[in-house]
Formats: C-alpha cells, structure tokens, sequence
C-alpha cells in the first residue's frame, strides 16, 4: 500500500525539478533578448562612472583652461564685426531701453565719469578683475571642493561656449562706439588702460561683440559659486556684491548696456542647465571630496577589509 505512494511522490518531484524548455526556446529564437540587458547595464556603468566626481588633475586643469581661453578668444575676434550692423543694432537696443523706460547708462556713464579717481579705478576694475577674479574661484574650488569642481567648470565653459554664438549672430557696439549719442569713453578720456577694446590695444580685440556680456556671466558665475559654497557670512556677501559691482562698471565705463548684462545671465543659465544635465545635480550638491582625497599614505596602504 506504501510503496506506490512512494514512488509517486518521488515521480512527482523528479518532474517539478525538470525545467522547462519554453525559456531556452524563447532565448535561442530571440538572441537579441539575452545580450540587450548586459550592454544596457554595461552602459549605465560606464556613464556613471563618467558622470562621477573624480579629483581634478592639475596639469590636465591648467592645460584645459589655457587651450579653452585661447580657442574662446580666437573664435570671438575672428567673428566678422561687421560695424554698419553693430551699430544699427546699438541703436535699435538703446531705442528699445528708452521704450522700456531703463535708458539710464548715459547718466550714469557721465556721472561717474566726473569723479576721477572712481572712473579710473572701473576703468582697470574692469580690465583686470574679470580675470584675476575668475581664476581664484577656480583654484579655489581645485583646491577646497574638488569634488564639485569639475561640475562648476563645465557651468562656466558652457556659459562661455553659447557666448560664442550671441557674438556671431548679434554683433553689437558698446555705447561707448555709438553715433552721435554722447557717450563717454572713460579709458580714452582719462588715458587709463582698462579695456581690450580702446585705445592701442583695439585692434587685439574685436569691438563689436558686447551681447551678451562676459563680464556679467562669468562675474555671476563666481558670485553664486562663493554664495553657495563658502562658509563664512562675509565671504557670501561678497559673493553676491561682486556681480552687482560689476555690472555698474561695465555700465559706468560705456563698454555694455544693461541687456548686454541680461544675455549674460541667460547665457549662464544655459550653463548651469547643461552641468545639471550631465552631472544630476547641481555643483554644490555634489560630494565636496572624493575617494581619493585620502592622505597618499592611506591610499599606497589601504586598510584591510
């Protein structure tokens, strides 16, 4: 009476353990099927790993940025300047300020103009701090947060990049050129070396690209960068008054107009989107070390598992 129940039992189990042939059929008839999610999973590996926060290289850092300013600077002098164009477009943008009621760079531009000492100190402001400015931010995020650095660096060559194009498509003479409007070329007037664009060195520089405005986005770039990730109160006001500062000066020395500082802006913003959209996050999110920002000891040495 057992036995029977035994061996069924053991008939059944051998069958349960059988595996189906439908799975092995379905793979053979459909290959594709089997390797699609090994390259798929190895794919997100490897943009993960791109998109990933790595310790900036110093060399590789100082050659980028030297190469990327000389491309910037070659491309945007050899932009046509195309001055008849300029100027009608400085004519038709400054009729549109005084149509919007914000036509207030003459009177400022005179106004600052008469007290010497203000008007020559923008003057070199201007020439000098736009660089000087920008790079120290760079070493010191290189330095102090080099796990967000490569992520603010891209919002700044992007930001730069799309400049570019508002140079070739939009030519435009700062105020400073225009015709019959009374502006006053501060560098000129006070015989003050202050901008690429006067006096000896204009022709080092091509006049005719004020949209957007450089000065703006890269001095925006340095204000929230220095707001968003310093520690001390004094360091963040600072922050968010260099680019006001700046766009006073490039308005008080005649070499912008307030809608110069505007493309300048949205250039930026173009920048930032493009950080985030390769990054997943905004710089000062991301992890400020990275694995590798362990003292070289500990790295040639790794403690045991």
């Amino acid at each position: 009476m057992g036995e029977p129940t035994v061996k069924t039992q053991e008939g059944l189990r051998g069958r349960t353990a059988t595996p189906s042939p439908i799975p092995e059929m379905e793979a053979v008839a459909d290959p594709s099927k089997a390797a699609a999610a090994p390259e798929t999973a190895e794919d997100s590996t490897w943009l993960r790993r791109r998109r990933a926060p790595r310790r900036p290289r110093i060399w590789f850092e100082i050659l980028l940025i030297a190469v990327s300013y000389w491309t910037y600077s070659l491309i945007r002098n050899a932009v046509p300047e195309q001055k008849a164009k300029a100027l009608r477009n400085a004519d038709w943008l400054w009729d549109a300020e005084k149509t919007l009621g914000i036509a207030v760079e003459q009177t400022i531009n005179h106004a600052m103009n008469s007290v010497t000492w203000l008007i020559i100190g923008m003057n070199y402001y201007y020439a000098t701090l736009h660089f000087i400015v920008t790079i120290a931010v760079l070493v010191w995020l290189f330095r102090r947060h080099p796990g967000r650095y490569a992520a603010a660096r891209l919002v700044l060559f992007a930001t730069t990049a799309v400049a570019l194009l508002g140079y070739y498509l939009y030519p435009l003479a700062p105020p400073r050129l225009m015709n019959g409007q009374h502006f006053i070329d501060t560098v000129l007037r006070h015989e003050t070396w202050g901008s690429m664009a006067s006096g000896d060195l204009k022709h080092m520089s091509n006049q005719y690209a004020a949209m957007p405005s450089m000065h703006i986005g890269w001095s925006l770039w340095c204000g929230l960068t220095i707001f968003a990730l310093a520690s001390a109160p004094w360091a963040k006001i600072l922050g968010l008054l260099y680019p006001a500062v700046t766009l006073l000066v490039i308005v008080s020395t005649a070499n912008h107009f307030w809608l110069d500082a505007v493309g300048g802006m949205l250039c930026l913003v173009f920048g930032i989107a493009v950080s985030y959209a390769w990054y997943g996050s905004p710089p000062y999110r991301l992890p400020r070390h990275v694995d590798d920002d362990r003292p070289r000891e500990q790295r040639r040495h790794p403690r045991p598992a």
